[in-house]
């Protein structure tokens, strides 16, 4: 049987890179993207390569830029002819007072958490209606269904994610291809790096489960997404240890 591949931005770290391991660890070919790290995705690469067996293709590029998107699936197509999943995964955080806000950093982050949702999901939908199926997983936030103070672009771009994911799976449902979202809460990544571990502590005191989330969980989620249950779309589910 032909290996099922999967595309998954933002990979170079944290959630994605977590996802990426999931995927090779099941035997998926994966097309994985990042922005700026391009040596340290290329190992990851090279390394899932190694431990399992399976193909995988780094891309280094914006994937709120239309042509390095369409670069990108081109050479998917390419490479493996066909498309199972995509993992819209890129994303970047700033926190600070609305009003201190710049435009170009409010439209940094829309780009990047929200216009590149569109932009590789429009990319991947012709190539999983080829195949009848498919699976579109957007890695979103609680912020997006509740709202952070001093952290009011990255809750609306993730608020239009989980829209966005609602809507899609409704256009997709008929053509068997599957769309919903994993709304994280705090999770052990690079993007709480800003915290002191005294802050760290203080939140993890008011999150129910007594804990940070850790990459792994967000990655097993992802993956049972991708390929159980086919009447489940439409969904944004949060992992949050019973925070929000």
């Amino acid at each position: 049987m032909t290996a099922k591949c999967a595309v998954i931005t933002g990979a170079s770290r944290g959630i994605g890179a977590a996802a990426a391991e999931k995927f090779a660890g099941e035997g998926w070919n994966l097309c994985l993207t990042c922005i700026r790290s391009g040596e340290r995705l290329e190992h990851l690469a090279r390394r899932l390569h190694g431990e399992f067996g399976i193909t995988c293709l780094p891309f280094t590029g914006d994937m709120g830029n239309e042509k390095d998107v369409e670069k990108c699936f081109r050479l998917v197509q390419e490479r493996f002819g066909r498309l199972d999943a995509l993992v819209n995964n890129a994303g970047i955080s700033r926190t600070g007072l609305l009003t201190d806000l710049t435009l170009s950093q409010w439209e940094d982050i829309m780009r990047t958490n929200t216009t590149s949702v569109f932009l590789c999901s429009r990319q991947a939908v012709p190539s999983m209606l080829r195949l009848g199926s498919g699976a579109i997983v957007n890695v979103s936030s609680v912020w997006g269904c509740v709202g952070a103070s001093c952290e009011t672009a990255y809750s609306a771009s993730k608020g239009a994610v989980n829209a966005l994911t609602m809507a899609l799976a409704k256009e997709l449902a008929p053509s068997g291809i599957r769309v919903n979202a994993v709304a994280c809460g705090a999770i052990d990544t690079d993007m709480n790096a800003c915290f002191t571990e005294e802050e760290k502590a203080a939140l993890a005191e008011e999150i129910p489960a007594g804990r940070f989330g850790l990459p792994s969980e967000a990655a097993d989620l992802i993956f049972s997404l991708c390929v159980r249950s086919s009447y489940l779309t439409g969904q944004v589910i949060r992992l949050d240890g019973g925070w929000i």
